[in-house]
């Protein structure tokens, strides 16, 4: 276990205020079908890799994120097809990855209906992830 503190600089949670937890532990009870879907699948792991779900990240909630290669994976409903949204998700995922982290994407369909795909994908980017450590 690290002995980092997680709020200062560096940490997992790293800029996060009282609201965004308030705000993460609301959406960790109110899931989406397809985010149910793949935490079924993501919460045991994946290639000794653990995930949280809803997890705070400065003035974010990642859908899903493993601290330990700093994977982002979001799983985006019809909504994000709006182009507002689609903007504001392009801004995100920007600084995001300027942050230093990995921001993988799947719509509702992709998770629903092929959610062994999906996991590949991201088994994949874990594999390449790690290499990089």
């Amino acid at each position: 276990m690290s002995l980092k503190n997680p709020y200062k600089t560096g940490g997992m949670f790293e800029g996060v205020t009282p609201f965004i937890f308030e705000n993460a532990k609301h959406l960790r009870k109110n899931m989406t079908a397809a985010e149910m879907n793949l935490w079924l699948h993501l919460r045991k792991g994946v290639n000794g890799c653990k995930f949280r779900r809803q997890h705070p990240i400065g003035i974010y909630i990642a859908d899903f994120y493993c601290h330990k290669v700093k994977l982002i994976v979001e799983v985006d409903g019809s909504i994000h097809n709006k182009p507002d949204i689609k903007e504001a998700d392009k801004i995100r995922q920007a600084e995001l990855e300027r942050w230093g982290y990995c921001v993988m994407r799947f719509t509702n369909k992709e998770v629903m209906e092929k959610p062994e795909d999906v996991l590949e994908l991201v088994r994949e980017k874990i594999n390449s992830l790690i290499k990089e450590l």
